[in-house]
């Protein structure tokens, strides 16, 4: 998901490949910041409960045609490869559940919008968790 605002472009990425490795990238030029970028593996237990996420989701079975389109205010992207399933879908981005009432898919959305809270909350977790700095006392 991202933007470009007076900050310039700013983003908060991640990927997870075949080979459980996580790629997470988070750049914002608020007070010059950096791209913040990390990269691990993750166990197979951890892809299994992704992997139960995303089916519990019921992702797949959206139909984004009837979504916004990216704005001014920025685009979601979720791209997902699991199971010989795919999907990509770009939608404008989503700052929160209310944005998704308007639309001509609320639900859809709203599945979406879910999606990616869970997401974000769980890898800023394992980041957070795998990169600890001071070790808990």
């Amino acid at each position: 998901t991202g933007h470009k605002g007076r900050y310039g472009h700013e983003f908060f990425r991640f990927e997870i490949d075949k080979y459980r490795t996580l790629k997470y990238a988070n750049n914002s030029n608020y007070r010059q910041d950096s791209i913040i970028q990390k990269t691990l593996q993750l166990s197979p237990t951890l892809i299994k409960e992704i992997q139960r996420i995303i089916k519990d989701s019921e992702i797949m079975h959206e139909d984004s045609s009837k979504w916004p389109h990216q704005d001014e205010n920025g685009r979601l992207q979720l791209e997902i490869e699991m199971n010989g399933q795919s999907i990509n879908i770009e939608t404008a981005k989503i700052s929160s559940l209310a944005d998704t009432l308007s639309t001509e898919d609320p639900e859809g959305l709203r599945v979406l919008y879910y999606l990616i809270q869970d997401f974000k909350c769980l890898i800023l977790s394992i980041i957070s968790l795998h990169f600890k700095i001071k070790p808990i006392a």
